[in-house]
């Protein structure tokens, strides 16, 4: 016989609701405060945030064992501790930095020009400009910029520390221009992009691995004074398990823009944060000083299925199935959306920000969501077929 207790009990253990979520939970553990003694490689800590001086640091990174005690260092400063660190001087070389400003700046000049672009996760339209994928726009604008720029030796450290090695990296670059209003607070992707409803589908422990399987960070292109609206942070906020439900509840906007603090960043400067950190790009109220920073999202080599898998010929050949099924009774609700979760790409990412953004919503539609769409719509299969390859397109490099 089962025991409903027993099983309630459980289930609340795996399944997280928004409405269990409790700031006074979150506000306990971001009264720690940061024990330098504890990260001896740092040289100092603000505002709870570690402070990492990177030419000193240069033969540390030179030396396999030292190497390997700073790299644990970062990852432990992110996983329990503070959650964030800063890298000062993570880059010296100012005049290939600001080369690469350069080839920046024409690329979202050529982007105005077409009226391509826009879209943001955490911003309204307008209060910046974005550049997706400059990971590769860079690289093929100015090949020779790029390999010293991605040369960088203290990202490619902590990356690894974060991710181990194969680590996947991709860019998006954000200009807060004067006048941009605040993002929202926010954790980051994964479980950062999804909705409410979608978050507590996920039982717990996926909500916890999923900080682990990206890095977030950002180089300064510019000198990123209070006044032009650095990051704002919460320290130690990634260590709230219910993190990505709470982030969009009152209370804890609310608790966020109350207890939230700010670092000024100088050119070449690097930060990182586990990307359940909640944090939010802040307001630029300079006259004249637009923002630049290209932010860094590393992936772990692990978030990738075994095979290569043809979703879309799966799904040509499965609607008419699914179709005739619904039509004729044949095949229940349930069955239709099993066979579908097993047959089309049901996650958003990776796509092309620039031709398939988020508008409208964190995540651009799925494959899966408009083939739900068409078998709710009765659409003949041409007309799917059809959107499919549209789709498809939109999300090409």
């Amino acid at each position: 016989m089962l025991n409903h207790s027993t099983a309630a009990a459980r289930a609340n253990r795996v399944y997280l609701r928004a409405e269990d979520c409790r700031v006074a939970d979150l506000a306990a553990l971001c009264a720690r405060q940061t024990d330098k003694a504890e990260y001896p490689f740092a040289a100092d800590v603000q505002k709870n945030v570690l402070i990492y001086d990177c030419p000193s640091l240069v033969p540390v990174l030179n030396d396999p064992t030292d190497r390997r005690a700073l790299m644990a260092e970062w990852a432990e400063a992110m996983l329990t501790g503070p959650g964030v660190v800063v890298l000062k001087r993570a880059e010296t070389d100012l005049a290939m930095l600001d080369a690469a400003s350069d080839v920046f700046w024409r690329l979202i000049d050529a982007q105005n020009r077409a009226g391509t672009g826009g879209g943001d996760h955490f911003a309204k339209p307008g209060a910046n400009d974005r550049l997706w994928n400059s990971l590769e726009k860079h690289c093929l604008a100015d090949p020779a910029n790029f390999a010293r720029y991605y040369g960088n030796p203290f990202l490619a450290a902590i990356s690894e520390a974060w991710l181990g090695p194969a680590y996947q990296m991709t860019a998006q670059l954000n200009v807060v221009n004067p006048g941009g209003a605040a993002q929202s607070p926010h954790r980051d992707y994964h479980l950062g992009f999804q909705s409410t409803a979608q978050i507590e589908r996920y039982p717990l422990h996926v909500q916890t691995l999923s900080p682990v399987l990206t890095l977030q960070g950002a180089i300064a292109h510019v000198d990123a004074t209070l006044e032009t609206g650095p990051t704002q942070l919460l320290p130690y906020s990634q260590t709230y398990d219910a993190g990505y439900l709470a982030m969009g509840l009152p209370e804890f906007r609310a608790y966020f823009s109350e207890n939230f603090i700010q670092l000024p960043l100088e050119r070449g400067d690097m930060l990182f944060f586990s990307p359940a950190l909640l944090h939010a790009a802040g307001t630029n109220r300079s006259a004249d000083v637009r923002r630049m920073v290209n932010l860094f999202q590393v992936s772990s080599a692990y978030g990738r299925a075994m095979e290569t898998v043809d979703r879309s010929r799966m799904v040509k050949a499965l609607y008419p199935a699914l179709r005739a099924g619904k039509a004729d009774g044949s095949l229940t609700e349930a069955q239709i959306a099993c066979a579908l979760a097993a047959s089309a790409e049901g996650y958003s990412f990776p796509t092309n920000l620039d031709r398939d953004p988020p508008l409208g919503g964190m995540a651009p539609k799925t494959q899966a969501a408009l083939v739900a769409e068409a078998l709710a719509s009765d659409w003949e299969p041409e007309a799917l077929f059809t959107a499919m390859d549209a789709q498809a397109e939109r999300r090409l490099a």
